[in-house]
């Protein structure tokens, strides 16, 4: 029991701490709407189990011990960030700078973007592996990371579904679209810097 609180905890620490997630969950509900955003949390919390079952399977370990692979998932998931930001610069921007225009996109398109958001993203996949190394051991049986699995995606899905609330209030999502340009800007530059700052070490390394 005390090593489920102390995967409850860690991943709370870090669930809360800002990253990709949590810029497009932000965007998602302001720009798109409560169940834009309570979709692309599930999406999240579903993309969690990607890492999960690749690491319990222990394939995982073979992506981080192979350096070539683990360049390529890297930039995988750097690629889909830095489209994701441009997009915000580009789609569904109001012809008319600070007009509150709200758009629509598709269930299946809210939750393949939260989904895509955390499956590619390959520190959550290190994270994942950290929180498994503490609280397991090698020859743990599959249930067990399944088991722990569960809570993680849990603990993902209820923190993300509360920022998408918090951001889809009706109140605060009007005055949010009054500088939806500004916003979408900010929210964008902070996908392509994240993006970006998974390229910078490997552009290093192969330099």
């Amino acid at each position: 029991m005390n090593e489920l609180y102390a995967v409850i905890l860690i991943t709370l620490l870090a669930v809360i701490s800002p990253g990709p997630d949590f810029a497009m969950i932000t965007r998602n509900s302001y720009a798109f709407g409560r169940r834009a955003g309570l979709m692309s949390s599930l999406g999240i919390a579903f993309g969690v189990q990607v890492h999960v079952v690749y690491t319990a399977l222990g394939i995982a370990a073979f992506i981080t011990g192979s350096p070539a692979i683990f360049i390529v998932v890297k930039i995988a998931g750097a690629a889909y960030l830095i489209y994701l930001g441009v997009t915000t610069f580009i789609t569904h921007s109001p012809t008319v700078p600070d007009e509150p225009v709200a758009k629509t996109i598709s269930q299946w398109s809210a939750f393949k973007m939260g989904f895509l958001t955390n499956a590619l993203n390959p520190k959550t996949m290190l994270f994942v592996i950290a929180v498994y190394t503490q609280v397991l051991h090698p020859f743990s049986p599959l249930h067990s990371y399944l088991y722990y699995g569960f809570f993680i995606s849990a603990i993902h899905w209820l923190w993300f579904s509360l920022v998408a609330v918090f951001f889809s209030s009706s109140r605060l999502r009007d005055k949010l679209l009054q500088h939806r340009r500004v916003l979408d800007g900010v929210i964008g530059s902070a996908l392509v810097a994240l993006g970006a700052s998974l390229l910078v070490p490997e552009a290093v390394l192969l330099m």
